[in-house]
């Protein structure tokens, strides 16, 4: 079986500031792809509101065999997505969602069923 066919992780809890994961736990932000997924610290790539997420934020995503990707805005809409991002995402021929937190992570679960 390759990792693309592997079941996602469910989102079971969301609320300001915390989400729960169903086997990784529970945390702020997540990176979640076929199988698995970790925690998403923003200082690895120094990551901040504004440009927002960047290429280098989905690369682990993508190695990891996403083909369609949900991205979240924040619940306030103050987490951008850098051009740079979207035009890489393109070029890849991933189908991408970009919401706000609550919006991406109904989105993300209903993908995942």
């Amino acid at each position: 079986m390759e990792q693309k066919d592997l079941p996602l992780p469910l989102i079971t809890h969301l609320s300001w500031g915390k989400m729960t994961v169903e086997g990784i736990g529970s945390g702020k932000d997540f990176k979640l792809w076929p199988g698995g997924g970790c925690p998403w610290d923003w200082n690895e790539t120094n990551t901040h509101h504004y440009p927002g997420i960047q290429p280098a934020d989905i690369e682990e995503l993508l190695e990891h065999g996403a083909e369609e990707i949900v991205l979240s805005r924040s619940m306030l809409l103050a987490l951008h997505v850098c051009p740079e991002t979207t035009e890489l995402l393109d070029s890849e021929g991933i189908k991408t969602h970009i919401a706000e937190t609550k919006e991406a992570s109904k989105i993300y679960n209903r993908l995942i069923h």
